[in-house]
């Protein structure tokens, strides 16, 4: 049976500016299904916590002393893999949309990003989407982010070697995902059922070790088999 403390979200922030993690303690103690377990105020501080508080969701800043937020969350993912525990959703605060290190953070685990400007609203509403199991933001809204990430990868042809673990119709899922079409949109366009869908998602998600669908597109643009605008490249 769920009790009230069960349904509680635990996070830790994780920033190196102590008046930024006040601030963010205050908006998420006034919510009554949240609570801050812990704070860090870099990277290496970051690793070590996660193990003694086992937070639900993590906000990291990318950019600090000792060890960026990137390292950390590869670290604290690579962690939680060895020991069998679970996983936090990660959260990754940064200044710019455009920061190479967003990319780098949704491919080590983060569960996708928000700008520290973000209003505390939603701040909030990110931290029960990714405690739910979901990404920060939808698919469609980070392709220009990673398409401008894509451009300073060296030139070469598309990696089509990394689906060779998928089946046929699991590689016409995950293009299409990588797309940002809707679950709806891929049933219609392969003329199969929602829930087919959903399990070939799992199944795409569970080879390709991945976590969600921001990290799918990630992962597509990472080995080039995504072009401009989204497009499918053959």
């Amino acid at each position: 049976m769920t009790t009230e403390l069960d349904s509680v979200i635990r996070v830790m922030l994780v920033d190196d500016q102590e008046l930024f993690r006040v601030g963010i303690s205050k908006v998420i103690s006034s919510q009554p299904d949240m609570e801050t377990v812990g704070e860090a105020a870099d990277g290496l501080e970051a690793i070590a916590r996660v193990l003694d508080y086992q937070p639900d969701v993590v906000l990291m800043d990318l950019r600090m002393p000792r060890l960026d937020g990137v390292s950390a969350t590869q670290r604290i993912m690579y962690q939680a893999k060895l020991s069998g525990a679970q996983k936090p959703r990660i959260i990754a605060l940064t200044t710019f949309n455009r920061d190479q290190a967003v990319l780098d953070a949704v491919q080590a685990g983060a569960s996708g990003f928000l700008l520290k400007s973000a209003e505390p609203e939603f701040l909030l509403s990110a931290i029960r989407t990714v405690h739910s199991g979901y990404a920060v933001i939808a698919p469609s809204t980070v392709h220009e982010l990673f398409q401008h990430a894509a451009r300073t990868l060296p030139a070469a042809a598309p990696d089509t070697s990394v689906l060779r673990q998928l089946s046929s119709r699991e590689c016409e899922v995950f293009l299409l995902a990588a797309k940002a079409l809707s679950n709806t949109e891929i049933a219609q366009s392969l003329f199969v059922s929602e829930a087919t869908v959903k399990s070939h998602l799992r199944a795409v998600l569970t080879k390709l070790d991945l976590q969600n669908r921001i990290q799918l597109v990630a992962f597509a643009y990472q080995h080039r088999l995504l072009g401009p605008g989204g497009q499918q490249i053959n």
